[in-house]
């Protein structure tokens, strides 16, 4: 079944890449969605696509950036099917 996660992570996560190591990562899976630096100083990640694939994803994610990453709140949701493709939203 197609989910839907909206993740902030807080922490070290700006100025280091997070960004566009999120999108290289996003390549290797079937995923939609965006992720984006918040004011706050949080990087905020939505995706879209089957929950084994997106819980795999978010593993990767997590794991490229464990040394920089405080806190992670993520909720879960049904997919509104609202992405093409993966990329940086400004």
């Amino acid at each position: 079944m197609r989910k839907r996660f909206h993740v902030y992570f807080s922490g070290s996560v700006q100025g280091v890449g997070f960004r566009f190591t999120t999108v290289r990562l996003a390549r290797r899976f079937p995923v939609t969605g965006f992720v984006r630096n918040l004011a706050s100083g949080k990087v905020e990640l939505v995706a879209e696509g089957e929950e084994k694939t997106l819980q795999e994803f978010l593993k990767a994610v997590r794991e490229a950036f464990r040394d920089c990453v405080r806190d992670v709140e993520t909720e879960w949701g049904s997919a509104t099917a609202g992405f093409e493709g993966f990329g940086i939203k400004f």
